[in-house]
């Protein structure tokens, strides 16, 4: 990697990272919430997929910006949004109390106001969040040459993220009790300093353009889209064909991503076979710890799935690794009431084939796009991938709450089957 290529790396790892620490956070404090806020899992799922579904609608607009203005002064605005965000919910039991409200009934429940401070929160991260994709990955492909390393890198600092985030929250809980408010005021932190760190960073976003490689278009400068009707003009032609494919398989996974992880540690909280660990005289839930651990595993994905985009047909990537995310689906129940060894296997190939399958569809984006319209693309991908893929969340909630526990994971695989289904298609159609 040249100066540029390493610049732009180690700025994406900054935001990815960021990211994913704060998005892995909420699930670590939704059993807490359940019982504080004297709720449901479906009400809980609907709050959270309210912040989530903003990660994803919020794409579109952060991927016009993106074209129109670089991506760096998105990245910085995603992370300082992020880190007031989670100031705001670490005060949300200090604005209700303020504010005078107590209890509200919703849905036939009574349960505390504060949920609605929360949900405000959430809705202000979710639209923090949405900006860092489609300015990251723009980036990666207009201005990197090794851009399968940096792909590796990123989707490596995107689940060092994902498992320092739920990691850090359990030991700060560990410490603090119930006191997740403390936590989430604490866990503000790194976002702002990680402002001050990309303040540093001198980035050259279009190195890696060319004519070539942008359909014959200045490679110096990326103009964007400077109206309305030309937004809709350029929709329209990236919504078709191969993107159009694409683009529902983004809509697939993250149905299944979000659907799979949101809950997690609460299904984990539930089987008999995983005991509690004892530490200080105190007790660490074993939801917890696995939660991490198949999370961490993710970081191994995330790496071969990144190198090997420059190494294999994308599409046979896909294939593959959501036919696996089928398999593991179908074998979640019967592998749980085994013990606690083939859980702790079933999780961590969980982990590795569910962020593997991420680079592989990141590059497949890049491939069916012109480089001009890359933030658009992008924009589109994660409007899919957040956006519709947040509606994972309560519908995994209404499974757990309505239906027999086996019934997720089996809406679950189904999901899986028709995205690696999709990417056969692509195979064959580029055959």
């Amino acid at each position: 990697m040249n100066h540029n290529d390493r610049a732009i790396t180690g700025l994406v790892m900054l935001g990815h990272s960021m990211v994913h620490i704060y998005e892995f956070v909420l699930p670590v404090f939704i059993p807490i919430w359940l019982v504080q806020f004297g709720t449901t899992e479906a009400i809980v799922g609907t709050v959270v997929g309210i912040g989530t579904a903003l990660f994803g609608i919020g794409a579109p607009l952060a991927g016009v910006l993106t074209d129109r203005r670089g991506s760096k002064p998105l990245i910085l605005a995603s992370l300082f949004g992020m880190g007031g965000s989670f100031v705001l919910l670490g005060l949300s039991g200090t604005i209700t109390g303020l504010v005078g409200l107590g209890q509200i009934t919703a849905f036939g429940s009574q349960m505390s106001a504060e949920i609605l401070v929360v949900t405000i929160a959430l809705v202000v991260w979710g639209i923090a969040a949405s900006l860092y994709h489609p300015a990251g990955l723009s980036l990666i492909t207009r201005g990197v040459h090794e851009r399968g390393t940096a792909f590796a890198y990123h989707g490596t600092a995107g689940n060092v993220g994902t498992a320092v985030g739920p990691f850090l929250a359990t030991v700060l809980l560990f410490f603090l009790g119930d006191e997740w408010r403390v936590v989430a005021l604490i866990l503000a932190l790194p976002a702002l300093v990680g402002v001050a760190v990309a303040l540093r960073i001198d980035v050259n976003e279009m190195a890696a353009v060319s004519p070539a490689t942008d359909g014959g278009t200045n490679p110096e400068k990326t103009p964007g889209i400077a109206s309305f009707s030309e937004f809709v003009t350029q929709s329209r032609a990236l919504l078709v064909g191969a993107f159009l494919v694409v683009f529902c398989l983004m809509m697939l996974s993250g149905l299944y991503y979000r659907g799979i992880l949101t809950f997690l540690p609460a299904v984990l909280g539930e089987i008999d076979t995983i005991a509690p660990v004892k530490f200080y005289g105190r007790t660490i839930e074993p939801s917890n710890y696995l939660y991490t651990g198949l999370l961490t595993a993710g970081v191994g994905g995330q790496y071969v799935g990144g190198k090997l985009t420059d190494r294999m047909p994308l599409e046979l990537g896909l294939v593959g690794g959501y036919g696996a995310l089928v398999l593991l689906a179908l074998l979640f129940r019967p592998v749980v009431a085994i013990g606690i060894a083939p859980i702790l296997v079933l999780l961590a190939a969980l982990g590795f084939c569910l962020f593997f399958v991420q680079p592989f569809y990141q590059a497949t984006v890049a491939k069916y796009t012109p480089a001009s319209l890359r933030g658009l693309s992008y924009g589109y991908t994660y409007l899919g991938v957040f956006g519709v893929g947040a509606l994972g969340t309560p519908l995994a909630g209404v499974a757990l709450t309505y239906f027999p526990p086996w019934a997720l994971f089996v809406i679950l695989a189904g999901i899986a089957v028709v995205a690696s289904g999709l990417g056969l298609f692509l195979y064959r159609r580029n055959g």
